[in-house]
C-alpha cells in the first residue's frame, strides 16, 4: 500500500517549520540541508519544502511561485480532537480564519489559510464522523 507523503512549498523554511509546529503541534523529524523539514506527528508525513517566491514551479511555467492566498482543488484537512483549542493555537500562529466555524452532520470544521496562502480545514468529528452524513447542520 502507497505512503501518503503531503510536500507543501514555502518561502520562508524556518517561518514555516515554526507554523506547522506551534499550529498543529507537529514535530521536526528531519532536516534536509537548508531546503527541506519533515515534519512528524499526524498520521502521515509532512515535507516544507523550500521554493523562493517567483521561482518556477515547473519547466515552462508561464508565472513563478506566489505565496498570496490562492485556490486549488487539493488541500489538507486536520482531524483534531478539540476545535477550539486547536483553532486557537493555529490563529495564534498565524492562521487565518476564512469562514466561521460551521456545524455538519459529521461534525465542525474552521476553513483557514497558512501564513504561504495555502487553504487548510481543522476538523472535529462528531460521534458518527462522515459516517453522519455531509450535509450542514441547519
Amino acid at each position: 500500500m502507497p505512503e501518503l507523503i503531503a510536500n507543501i512549498d514555502v518561502d520562508d523554511l524556518a517561518r514555516a517549520e515554526a507554523f506547522y509546529t506551534a499550529a498543529l503541534g507537529l514535530r521536526l523529524g528531519r532536516r534536509f540541508g537548508a531546503d527541506a523539514v519533515e515534519l512528524v506527528g499526524a498520521s502521515a508525513r509532512l515535507f516544507l519544502l523550500a521554493k523562493p517566491a517567483g521561482t518556477a514551479p515547473y519547466d515552462g511555467a508561464a508565472s513563478g511561485r506566489g505565496y498570496a492566498r490562492h485556490w486549488t482543488p487539493v488541500h489538507l484537512d486536520f482531524a483534531v480532537a478539540d476545535l477550539a483549542v486547536a483553532l486557537a493555537s493555529a490563529r495564534a500562529a498565524g492562521a487565518v480564519l476564512e469562514r466561521d466555524v460551521a456545524s455538519y452532520a459529521f461534525g465542525r470544521m474552521a476553513m483557514l489559510a497558512d501564513p504561504f496562502g495555502h487553504g487548510f480545514c481543522l476538523i472535529e468529528f462528531g460521534p458518527g464522523g462522515y459516517d453522519a452524513g455531509l450535509a450542514p447542520e441547519a
